[in-house]
């Protein structure tokens, strides 16, 4: 499933060494390593495993470029503007396995058939996210609805195939779907109703023979055997094998129930060879759209991210930074994300912050202790 390289040159991202992340405390704190009270527990509002993961990464390396900076944030405004939207996202997102992940055990082959329905039911969320982002004119959340293939083909193949609730294991069988094979369906039929066939068998061998006092028998030293009581083994038919003599009857072994035999103690060894054989196709099946699985899982994810990005942004009231190419940093009322989120009864004071590479090229900021310098410095950074 890796079937291409992602390469980036210096001065793609912003490079930032272990001391700067440690200290502005992005993806844990610094004291007790948690994730809570760092930037991404403020800013993870995320539904997926993989737009978990892709945040995690959009923090640790900061886009450089103004128009992909730029791309972003139209997305993320797009999504603050159009509540309906956003929450219809929220909504579509939620439930929807982790398809990355999912997809590499299917192609490494250590798969079993609950990680073939969990990308199944992952796919079923992907034409409602695609719905949603329909709605968007242009942009970026636009060029992602076009990227997200919704895949209704294969999770319809999926869903076809297997149970919904299949077993852990593949090698034991009871996950392909009733009416999927019509060899699986008779062998589990003589598995289940191999009781009445053997009745039905030892019926009409009465009716034929005329021997009443007869039974069909099995023990685990010669299988399935016709009892026949000594005072009737003269009406026993020619065909007949005996196999064994008791005190009070003759045990014999017949052509037809030599065949019942072998079909009832083979259908369970059938069976579970054929339903892992119906899997491993399913498995080659969609092996074949590794492809178009990966795109809409990146889809995915990145949608999931902005929404993410816009639901923090609405509930705090957050503004759009126009970012450009010049030195001048500019900030008007600017809070701490992390610490006003931990605030719980006093409003978090804002700050103004002005520098650029002339006059203002670099600020002396002094105070008590417990005054707010270490605060105001990292909200700026």
């Amino acid at each position: 499933h890796v079937d291409r390289l992602d390469y980036y040159r210096q001065g793609q991202f912003m490079e930032l060494d272990l001391t700067a992340r440690r200290n502005l405390e992005l993806t844990e704190t610094l004291r007790g390593k948690e994730k809570k009270g760092s930037l991404l527990w403020v800013l993870d509002k995320t539904k997926t495993a993989m737009g978990a993961r892709l945040l995690r990464s959009w923090l640790e390396r900061p886009l450089l470029s103004v128009s992909a900076i730029a791309r972003r944030n139209d997305a993320v405004a797009a999504l603050v503007k159009h509540t309906v939207q956003r929450e219809e996202l929220i909504l579509a997102l939620t439930g929807i396995g982790d398809m990355e992940r999912l997809m590499g055990r299917i192609v490494y082959g250590s798969a079993g058939g609950r990680d073939m329905v969990s990308l199944k039911n992952a796919m079923d969320h992907l034409p409602a996210i695609r719905q949603q982002l329909a709605a968007f004119e242009g942009g970026h959340l636009r060029e992602l609805g076009a990227r997200l293939d919704p895949l209704e083909d294969l999770a319809e193949v999926i869903g076809r195939t297997l149970q919904d609730d299949p077993p852990f294991s593949v090698r034991e069988g009871k996950f392909i779907r009733e009416g999927y094979s019509e060899e699986v369906d008779r062998l589990r039929n003589v598995m289940d109703h191999g009781a009445d066939m053997l009745a039905d068998l030892e019926a009409r061998t009465k009716e034929q023979t005329g021997i009443k006092n007869m039974k069909v028998g099995y023990n685990k030293v010669f299988g399935y055997y016709i009892e026949v009581a000594k005072s009737q083994t003269n009406l026993v038919p020619e065909g007949w094998v005996r196999k064994q003599t008791t005190v009070n009857s003759e045990r014999y072994i017949s052509q037809e129930l030599k065949d019942l035999e072998h079909t009832i103690l083979s259908a369970q060894d059938k069976v579970v060879a054929l339903e892992y054989q119906l899997f491993c196709e399913l498995k080659d099946t969609v092996c074949r759209h590794v492809t178009q699985v990966q795109k809409s899982a990146a889809a995915v994810a990145q949608v999931d991210v902005l929404n993410s990005f816009a639901t923090v942004a609405a509930a705090g009231n957050y503004c759009m930074p126009q970012v450009d190419n010049s030195s001048v940093l500019n900030i008007v009322e600017g809070r701490h994300p992390v610490v006003e989120k931990m605030l719980k009864d006093s409003l978090f004071v804002p700050n103004d912050t002005h520098m650029d590479d002339g006059d203002d090229l670099c600020a002396i900021i002094t105070g008590p202790n417990m005054a707010g310098k270490s605060t105001y410095m990292r909200q700026v950074a």
